[in-house]
């Protein structure tokens, strides 16, 4: 195999391991499998669950009590919202054939959709061949255009319009979420091309959702009162509550990328449960051993931390390089979230950047070591995926590469974004809106 042909497989494989289909591929004559549809449609369910109530309520539970209601609003609206921009425009944005960079306008309002027989995403020889119908991946898919930018959220919570927020999260999810997705998911893309590895999300939702948090963060200044007040959580069991669905539902979003019900979904569950035990250990014993006692907000942000770094790597890893990823994500991300967020003095409300987007930094990177070709092999690719452990230091740089677009791309154009919605609606609540808290001022209602 040349090595042109070498990194055309790559492509194919890597995108196709995160849609499902690692094995003796891009079959004609593939049936619908009902046991997969079945899986793919509990996977949906629970992803959707991550985002209401997940981060609703591990959200509400971290901002102050004046806050509760509009930080809940925002999830909630966001889930509203996305839901017809996915169907009307963003899914052809994103799995439109269009070309490297982004889709095209064939399927929008889900133009030609199918349900009563597989699909294949792509054509030629680089066409990805699926065992579920169409309706089900567009709606898969829409849990992750759902969930990404609602996780932005975090980084400006307590001061941002809610008329604000639903221009920029608009805008975003069809400039910025749609494009990125196309470039590592779909068999055009160019990150595809190029072999980056991204099994459920590295890169398009964690590090996509991380720098767009941090540059809204900056933009839009820091909270009033911040480092003078007291911001304490309003209810840490909320934000337990949230985080467990969190935990919960990915195995809905790691394991139900393979969009199969079968021993890559299963492996992939493994290494999510493994990683994310061991984020949460690390991250505990870091804040143990620096300020004296472990809390309760810092065991879940670890675990959500660990949830966020293994997800690029899932399909890919063993049980073993999973620990790696959840022992070193856990206290990369405390010392983000802490140290690095203190001496660059952003008020990032609650840990975005800190959590996703050096999370899925250090997921995207780290897959890129840990691959194990075992677990993609085929007969196309008996070699498999293999990261710089197994002898491929060229599969770290392409994770470098997607990585340093991603976060290039996103920075930019989410900048460019909040500067255009700035200036139709203003992106920040008035301080006398501020003091009073969002619940009463944007929303007129109360915590009682």
């Amino acid at each position: 195999m040349t090595n042109t042909n070498r990194l055309a497989t790559l492509g194919a494989l890597a995108a196709a391991a995160f849609m499902g289909f690692a094995g003796p591929a891009f079959a004609q004559d593939a049936k619908i499998d009902t046991g997969d549809t079945a899986w793919m449609l509990t996977s949906t369910a629970i992803v959707l669950m991550m985002t209401i109530p997940g981060v609703a309520l591990f959200y509400a539970g971290m901002v102050r009590k004046k806050n509760v209601l509009a930080t809940l609003m925002q999830s909630f609206a966001i889930t509203a919202l996305i839901s017809v921009l996915w169907m009307v425009v963003g899914y052809s944005l994103a799995f439109g054939e269009g070309g490297a960079f982004i889709g095209d306008f064939s399927r929008v309002f889900l133009s030609g959709m199918t349900w009563d027989k597989p699909f294949t995403l792509g054509s030629g020889d680089g066409a990805v061949a699926f065992t579920i119908p169409e309706v089900v991946f567009v709606m898969f898919q829409m849990t992750f255009a759902i969930i990404t930018p609602a996780l932005i959220c975090g980084a400006f919570a307590d001061r941002f319009k809610f008329s604000a927020l639903l221009w920029f999260i608009g805008l975003w999810s069809i400039l910025v979420y749609a494009p990125i997705a196309h470039w590592v998911w779909h068999p055009n893309g160019w990150l595809f091309g190029l072999g980056a590895l991204d099994f459920a999300g590295g890169t398009v939702v964690h590090i996509n959702a991380g720098i767009a948090g941090l540059v809204a963060a900056i933009v839009i200044g820091k909270r009033k009162g911040y480092g003078t007040e007291n911001f304490s959580p309003f209810n840490l069991v909320l934000a337990v509550i949230g985080a467990s669905l969190l935990w919960v539902g990915w195995f809905g979003f790691n394991a139900g990328s393979a969009a199969a019900a079968g021993g890559r979904a299963g492996m992939a569950m493994l290494a999510t449960q493994v990683a994310t035990g061991a984020a949460a250990l690390s991250w505990m014993f870091a804040e143990w051993a620096t300020r004296g006692k472990p809390s309760v907000l810092g065991v879940i942000s670890g675990a959500v931390a660990g949830l966020v770094a293994i997800t690029p790597a899932a399909g890919f890893v063993t049980p073993g390089g999973s620990l790696v990823i959840g022992v070193v994500s856990g206290v990369v991300c405390f010392w983000a979230s802490t140290s690095l967020k203190k001496a660059l003095g952003y008020d990032d409300s609650l840990d975005v950047f800190g959590v996703h987007g050096v999370g899925g930094i250090v997921g995207a990177l780290l897959t890129g070591v840990l691959a194990a070709g075992a677990l993609s092999a085929t007969e196309a690719l008996p070699e498999g995926l293999t990261g710089l452990l197994e002898g491929n230091p060229g599969q770290l740089m392409i994770q470098v590469y997607a990585t340093a677009a991603t976060i290039i791309f996103s920075g930019v154009a989410s900048l460019i974004l909040l500067k255009i919605v700035d200036a139709i609606v203003g992106l920040r609540v008035s301080e006398e809106a501020e003091r009073d808290g969002l619940d009463l001022s944007l929303h007129g209602e109360s915590v009682q």
